[in-house]
């Protein structure tokens, strides 16, 4: 990539060592990121399936928030901003979240940890400087601090725990979504049991004085090797998982999506803290009533991809659009997501994409693509 392509990026802590490794680099939210490393991304994604493989997902935002009158209150208060049960969230556990508008759209998605006198957020790069900005002004009670000065590290696939646990004893015993620290070369390593391939695996938040140690440490362990965005992305894709900003939006709202495991029962219609959040009564009434579409798997026939932005058809005409679409290298096979009319969400229906002036065959599919790998 040439000098004008990447003018303006940001680029990783690590960057001079994903260069060394071989890495292809390209943009993504304003970062120039590792697409992939000399095997390529089939290779990489095979590697997390069936070894592990080290992501550097540094570009995302690590926040804390610090109560100013207990951690009661800031719970009570981070609840008024997510349908997500976090008062019942226990200390040392993790939850995946939505951040909400008034109409009931998505405005991230992240991850909330439960620590014993702050919560910890992992939000999405793209949208960092507008969710601390949303969390500034709805918290009034609480110190919002974004962490600048460690790295983030996505060690996934069925190998990582017994990779992992060379370095930090004790990791194995964490079940998925588990949070916790650990103490490596007098450093602070803050490790959850998470990631986003739909592997069993850890993201690691380390400082950046330690980062390239413990990243060379890890990649020299068997079995892990470095992979990047593009086998993360066809990864995420297999596991029916969503990104933000083409899957889910301020256009989205959680039913929509399909996402209506991330609002707390006790959030919903009956629950002793139900609604209380932007958009609840929109939101409460599609889980009463149902969306009037919804978030679906795609499995076309034959060995065309249906990308992002492919219109969807029924006999009558257009019904929905392709959110992400590509290959599934496990399946051996395209696979897509799409937005279409709930008459038409039902898996085993029959539907068509247009590409290129052509219509191409797809059915109707549930999600997950490929069964979670979690350690419950």
């Amino acid at each position: 990539m040439n000098a004008t392509a990447t003018q303006g990026l940001r680029h990783l802590p690590l960057d001079g060592l994903h260069r060394s490794l071989g890495a292809r680099m390209g943009p993504f939210a304003g970062w120039d990121m590792p697409l992939h490393y000399g095997d390529g991304v089939i290779a990489e994604h095979e590697q997390t399936r069936s070894a592990a493989s080290l992501f550097d997902v540094s570009h995302m935002g690590q926040v804390i928030l610090r109560p100013h009158h207990g951690m009661e209150r800031l719970r009570a208060a981070m609840e008024g901003l997510t349908p997500a049960d976090l008062c019942g969230l226990p200390e040392g556990r993790q939850r995946y979240a939505l951040l909400t508008d008034d109409a009931g759209g998505i405005l991230d998605d992240l991850m909330i940890t439960a620590r014993p006198d702050h919560l910890f957020l992992v939000v999405n790069a793209a949208t960092r400087n507008a969710d601390i900005a949303h969390l500034s002004d709805a918290l009034p009670g609480a110190d919002i601090e974004e962490i600048t000065d460690r790295a983030l590290f996505a060690l996934q696939g069925p190998q990582s725990a017994a990779a992992l646990s060379a370095l930090l004893p004790g990791i194995e015993a964490m079940r998925f979504m588990d949070a916790a620290s650990f103490r490596w070369h007098d450093c602070e390593i803050w490790v959850s049991r998470s990631g986003y391939t739909g592997e069993d695996g850890f993201e690691i938040s380390v400082p950046l004085a330690a980062a390239e140690s413990l990243a060379l440490a890890l990649l020299s362990q068997p079995g892990v090797k470095p992979a990047g965005l593009a086998a993360r992305d066809s990864l995420r894709l297999e596991a029916g998982l969503c990104l933000y900003g083409q899957d889910i939006d301020r256009s989205t709202s959680p039913v929509e999506a399909a996402l209506e495991w991330s609002i707390g029962r006790s959030r919903r219609a009956g629950g002793p803290r139900h609604g209380g959040f932007p958009g609840a009564d929109r939101i409460l009434r599609q889980l009463e009533i149902g969306p009037r579409r919804r978030r679906v798997g795609l499995r076309p026939e034959g060995r065309q991809p249906m990308r992002a932005g492919t219109p969807v058809l029924a006999e009558a005409g257009p019904i929905g659009r392709v959110t992400s679409g590509g290959f599934g290298p496990t399946l051996g096979a395209p696979i897509a997501m799409a937005y279409v009319d709930i008459a038409f969400a039902s898996p085993g229906t029959r539907l068509t994409g247009e590409v290129r002036g052509k219509t191409l065959p797809a059915t109707v599919c549930s999600l997950p693509f490929v069964p979670p790998s979690f350690k419950r």
